[in-house]
């Protein structure tokens, strides 16, 4: 399985291991049964109201459209809701194991998801819109549908062939998928349930960025995994140095309270 090094800013390179592409492969499948399942279902709803309804009568025959564009966007909008709300997984990725982030390891942005999906399911509405406008015998349709054939065949080979296995919705959101340990028992976020009464150790890890946090995790995450105490001490001492902290704290203890101090600080 091929492995990434991604650098953090603690001038450490934290690995991630890059998902083989049947996994990915698998993962778009059991979307698209879902979606096809839901489409199933959708159909034999609107099938029924247009069955209790004057299709003769033109407000009818609109409200019918509306009504069927409201059935489609569930499928239009699959993949970008899933990610957000999800932790940059869609229910075929967290069932295969992958996840979306960003080059640095740490979650995605909005934006970043939202690029992902404009540069994918985008084209799936052309088709769609297509599909209303008469089908696919103008010389325009046919050369849409051409471009798009020719955009996911483009897709398919960056992934293989890139080393982080990035198609151009990835590369231009700057995100890559990697795997993930289901039996892994650290959070999968920076985010984490803390106490009430918790009482922070180290306030001044405020003063590090929201990519120094994701850092943190991602570095205290490979060092459990990897039982790599040098790279848990030499994050340690970096982030002490930096924030003149003086403790005598086990360096994966210290970089765990230092997550749990930044989760308790951040919502108060």
């Amino acid at each position: 399985m091929a492995v990434i090094k991604v650098p953090t800013s603690f001038n450490l390179d934290v690995e991630f291991e890059v998902p083989e592409f049947y996994r990915r492969l698998v993962a778009l499948l059991i979307d698209i049964l879902i979606l096809y399942l839901y489409l199933r279902i959708a159909m034999v709803f609107f099938t029924s109201v247009v069955r209790s309804t004057n299709i003769f009568d033109s407000n009818a025959y609109y409200n019918l459209q509306a009504f069927w564009l409201l059935l489609m966007l569930p499928v239009l909008l699959y993949h970008v809701v899933m990610e957000i709300t999800m932790n940059g997984q869609s229910v075929g990725k967290k069932i295969m194991s992958v996840r979306v982030v960003n080059e640095n390891g740490g979650r995605a942005s909005v934006s970043q998801f939202l690029i992902r999906w404009l540069l994918r399911d985008i084209w799936f509405l052309f088709l769609f819109i297509i599909g209303l406008q008469g089908g696919f015998e103008t010389a325009e349709s046919i050369f849409i549908v051409l471009a798009i054939l020719i955009f996911f065949i483009t897709e398919i080979v960056l992934v293989v062939s890139s080393k982080k296995g990035q198609r151009i919705g990835d590369i231009l959101a700057h995100t890559i998928l990697i795997r993930t340990n289901k039996q892994s028992n650290i959070e999968e976020t920076v985010f984490q349930e803390v106490a009430d009464d918790y009482t922070p150790q180290f306030p001044q890890i405020m003063q590090l960025s929201d990519r120094d946090i994701n850092a943190i995790k991602s570095i205290l995450e490979t060092s459990r995994k990897k039982s790599d105490f040098d790279m848990a001490e030499a994050a340690s001492q970096k982030i002490r140095t930096h924030l003149k902290i003086e403790t005598a704290m086990h360096p994966m203890e210290f970089l765990d309270t230092l997550l749990k101090d930044y989760n308790y600080l951040s919502v108060k």
